[in-house]
């Protein structure tokens, strides 16, 4: 992939995931602002992507707010001439049961995710209209936000809305040729190092340095932050043109393609369903229909549990 002549943003740049998106990107020849709430951070950021071969300037400020995501805009158009590619990658976690979830716990964690994603793809798609060449929004979901997590009411929900605006986004902006799509990525990080179900397998492979089993990156897409990686910069390139409003699976050695939320089975009652019907009509027909749930534990080939 070619980005030499693209421009893009990287928020929640400092480490992790969002660093690991911006030095792809540079990579291919891009023009990165990177994001952190650490000036360490966002400086070592700002190397990294310049020594994979991109220019990359940082902008220091919590996502969230309108006047970051202006800021981060406008530091795109003054540096580099232009936006060309918005990434939603900043998040954070307040893990608590729903019974333990503080008000603060919730509103943080939406704010930074599902608010932080909303202003600043609304200033990029402000300024890719004005430009009038199309542009990408690249929106970080997750897993969680597919399935439900335990102890992850705040993220789990913020992460579903991630998703739902895409598809929202990818309407409302295609006579604009901007493309919006969401990236479900399943990498070793910080974040999912939270998650009990890949826990262990990461704390191995930390421990002993090895890398991560192959039946685990097949079979459950965990893998590094280098393979959710190329993604981004696919998303970002001319080649990516026409996709929009998809949910998108990467991790380890698997790419796939998310169904949207739709009607799995329908039953129809002349003149509407009385409780009493419906009870009936649960048992067995439609017990029989009903959705698994959650992140269920990777299970190793020939293994009991």
């Amino acid at each position: 992939m070619d980005l030499k002549d693209k421009v893009a943003v990287v928020t929640g740049s400092g480490r992790g995931l969002g660093r690991a998106y911006a030095e792809a990107l540079g990579a291919a020849g891009a023009s990165v602002v990177v994001n952190a709430v650490n000036a360490g951070a966002a400086a070592e950021a700002v190397k990294a992507v310049e020594a994979a071969g991109g220019r990359a300037v940082s902008v220091v400020a919590p996502v969230g707010s309108a006047e970051t995501a202006e800021q981060l805009v406008e530091t795109a158009v003054s540096a580099f001439g232009r936006i060309d590619t918005m990434v939603t990658n900043a998040g954070i976690l307040r893990d608590r049961t729903l019974w333990k979830m503080t008000d603060d716990d919730f509103d943080d964690v939406i704010r930074v995710h599902l608010r932080g994603t909303f202003t600043c793809a609304r200033a990029a798609a402000v300024r890719m209209r004005e430009q009038g060449e199309g542009g990408r929004l690249v929106l970080i979901a997750s897993p969680a936000g597919q399935r439900g997590n335990f102890g992850q009411t705040n993220y789990a929900a913020a992460k579903a809305g991630i998703v739902a605006m895409a598809r929202t986004w990818a309407m409302e902006l295609a006579k604009a040729d901007i493309t919006a799509n969401a990236i479900v990525p399943v990498a070793a990080t910080d974040m999912t190092r939270t998650i009990p179900v890949f826990a262990p397998y990461i704390e191995e492979a930390e421990r002993t340095g090895d890398p991560l089993p192959d039946w685990i990156r097949k079979n459950e897409g965990l893998g590094t932050v280098e393979d959710v990686a190329s993604l981004v910069v696919f998303l970002a390139s001319d080649d990516s043109a026409g996709i929009t409003g998809q949910a998108i699976g990467i991790g380890g050695d698997r790419l796939a393609l998310w169904s949207h939320p739709q009607e799995k089975t329908v039953a129809l009652a002349d003149g509407g369903w009385s409780a009493a019907a419906i009870a009936e009509h649960w048992s067995p027909q439609v017990r029989s229909e009903l959705e698994s749930y959650g992140l269920t534990p990777p299970k190793a080939p020939g293994s009991a549990h």
